[in-house]
């Protein structure tokens, strides 16, 4: 199973990029075609009954409008990072840092408040499989994100 959504991560993380005019276009395409295939794959593993199924996706709808700002602003910062990379002084990597935590702090007060919204909707259990899986999802994002980047003073 695992191996089945990491290729489909990649496939969608490979998103043709080439005629976007800049980083806003890029995020827009990326999370155009990622959001058509994460949906695909949330259905899939989630397989609700019919009578769980609309209020999870209204729900789920409403998460993914929030995520994807939070994305888009994580997206802004590595581009930030790569932009400043030749000239990372303390100040910009105290703000690229800043800016991260505060990120990654937003994300997870996101996951509480949706799980709440989730588990009344579904049950704790399909809630906890859904944050499971959305974890799943964008801990393999960032990983591979990470191994991109260059740490600060590598050539």
């Amino acid at each position: 199973m695992k191996k089945t959504v990491l290729l489909i991560l990649m496939a969608f993380s490979a998103g043709n990029l080439a005629f976007a005019q800049d980083i806003n276009d890029e995020i827009t395409l990326i999370q155009a075609e990622f959001g058509m295939g994460k949906k695909q794959l949330v259905e899939a593993v989630m397989d609700l009954p019919e009578s769980l199924a609309p209020g999870f996706w209204t729900i789920y709808q409403q998460y993914e409008g929030a995520r994807q700002l939070l994305a888009r602003e994580r997206l802004l910062l590595i581009n930030q990072y790569l932009n400043n990379y030749e000239n990372i002084d303390n100040e910009i990597a105290d703000s690229l840092s800043k800016g991260i935590m505060k990120n990654s702090a937003a994300r997870n007060k996101l996951h509480q408040k949706y799980y709440k919204k989730f588990k009344k909707v579904t049950s704790a259990r399909d809630a906890a499989k859904f944050m499971q899986l959305d974890n799943y999802i964008h801990s393999t994002l960032r990983n591979i994100t990470l191994q991109e980047l260059p740490f600060i003073d590598e050539f």
